[in-house]
């Protein structure tokens, strides 16, 4: 190691023949060389150095948070480290993987693709999609549209009257309210009737100590918390919901959307904070599918396996109608970012037109490049967010976030009041994109998700002249550019936690 002389003397350093001259000013450099690099060059820091190099160069997809771990660490070795064991290794995708056995879904993907007479560009989104997702499109499928918990409770509610043979519900927030209490005695009405009943809540999302589940419990009815844990310092650690919201009846009936059960979403019974939503019923093949995402899910919870023809009927003696359909499901687990991937292919399709609607948007960077492309390529690109959500802070990140979709051409609208919670996503007024998953990182990435998405003209249309009604005013770049600069440096702020909130 180079020892700095004192100020004033000039070393001399031989090398063969020819002295190397050091200038006096030179001291200070050598001094912090020797502070940086004395270190890595001891046995441990080098050790700890590579060690963690390995690891980033191995499991960090990101070059920019790659390289500035493996720095960080070089600079120094102990301290770089302890935090990249505390902070840089994604425990949540690791243990979703460990926790959750991969699975082959029920109604398999085949190796050969058999065209579905669709427009090209749509061929080739359905090929794609099929890759994606593991699962085949399937036709004779029947689709009906609900909005809020006004027009979709009671029809929910009926189907679990009518059921003969099971009964399966999936929900991330189920409220013991007014409409909670009407599913639970519904439910043991069923159970009454000798149907198979079982019900899966979110164990964050319904609550940690969870009422309605406990409520289920004393009524005698099979219920079970997703992901719950009896030490309350492992529920956020983990970081893995259940988002969706399913219920399917006989195997022949099933229900999917963004509608949680809570009052909230009775917007005639005028809640204090409404939430509107929309959700849809499907009949056919596809009702399988979401089955299948149930069955899933219940076994991993609690063990048990649910089959038979109580349960899964022959699909393809549930023909309802001619409309294509498919589940895609998305999760930390071996289903990592597959609705993400969805969303981009989509917009990569996309010829005329691209409109959303999702109560939050905070897409990562690959998300927000699709969207921006389609626009530069000249399709019509609509995003429409709620005026004000349930979440201010993600209200105010996203504005520090759409500046470059804006100036790429992206229209952005904020929509009415109340808050609506709907997820929606049509492409070219032809193909739709609905369930449970918004356009944010926590449910692109971290949330167990369920879409499904459907080739028919018919509900894009019906979907696409719905979110028009809701474009109710513009956010214009002159809208972010007049915030005073507190404002633009709190937003910016909260985007730096865009994958916490």
């Amino acid at each position: 190691m180079l020892q700095c002389p004192r100020a004033g003397a000039v070393p001399r350093i031989a090398r063969g023949a020819e002295p190397l001259l050091i200038p006096d000013n030179a001291e200070w450099l050598l001094a912090d060389v020797d502070r940086v690099l004395g270190p890595v060059a001891t046995p441990v820091g080098l050790i700890l150095t590579v060690g963690v190099a390995c690891h980033v160069l191995l499991n960090k997809r990101e070059v920019a948070a790659a390289t500035a771990w493996i720095g960080f660490t070089f600079i120094a070795p102990v301290w770089g480290t302890l935090f990249y064991f505390l902070f840089g290794i994604n425990r949540v995708v690791r243990r979703a993987q460990k926790a959750r056995p991969a699975r082959t879904p029920r109604r398999r993907a085949t190796d050969h693709h058999h065209s579905h007479d669709l427009p090209d560009h749509l061929e080739a989104l359905e090929r794609a999609v099929r890759r994606i997702s593991g699962r085949k499109a399937e036709r004779r499928n029947a689709v009906a549209t609900f909005h809020d918990g006004d027009e979709a409770y009671p029809v929910m509610l009926d189907a679990i009257a009518e059921a003969r043979n099971s009964v399966a519900l999936s929900s991330f927030i189920m409220r013991h309210d007014g409409i909670g209490e009407r599913f639970a005695q519904a439910l043991l009405a069923a159970k009454g009737r000798g149907v198979e009943v079982r019900v899966l809540v979110d164990g964050i999302g319904s609550g940690y100590f969870s009422p309605i589940k406990r409520r289920l419990d004393r009524l005698g009815v099979p219920a079970a918390q997703f992901m719950h844990s009896v030490l309350p310092w492992r529920m956020p650690f983990l970081n893995l919901r259940s988002h969706k919201k399913i219920l399917v009846v006989d195997g022949r009936v099933g229900f999917a959307g963004g509608l949680n059960i809570s009052d909230l979403n009775l917007l005639a019974g005028h809640p204090k904070t409404p939430v509107a939503d929309t959700h849809f019923r499907f009949e056919g093949p596809v009702v399988t599918q979401l089955l299948d995402v149930f069955a899933h899910d219940w076994s991993f919870a609690t063990g048990e396996d649910i089959e038979g023809e109580r349960w899964f009927p022959d699909p393809d003696e549930v023909e309802a109608g001619e409309i294509l359909a498919r589940v895609v499901t998305a999760g930390p687990d071996q289903d990592l970012e597959k609705i993400r991937s969805v969303l981009m292919e989509a917009c990569a399709c996309a010829q005329t037109s691209i409109k959303v609607m999702t109560p939050y948007f905070l897409p990562g960077a690959e998300t927000v490049s699709a969207l921006t492309l389609a626009a530069l390529r000249g399709v019509r690109v609509d995003v429409i967010v709620p005026r004000r959500s349930d979440h201010r802070f993600v209200d105010l990140a996203m504005r520090a976030h759409v500046g470059p979709l804006i100036e790429a051409g992206v229209r952005f609208w904020l929509g009415p009041a109340p808050f609506n919670h709907s997820k929606l996503m049509v492409v070219d007024k032809l193909w739709s994109f609905v369930g449970s998953s918004n356009w944010d990182m926590r449910s692109l990435r971290l949330n167990f998700e369920m879409n499904v998405e459907v080739y028919d003209e018919a509900l894009a249309l019906e979907l696409d002249a719905f979110m028009v009604r809701h474009q109710q005013a513009k956010l214009k770049r002159r809208d972010l550019a007049a915030r005073s600069l507190p404002v633009k440096l709190r937003d910016a702020a909260l985007r730096l936690l865009l994958p916490y909130i």
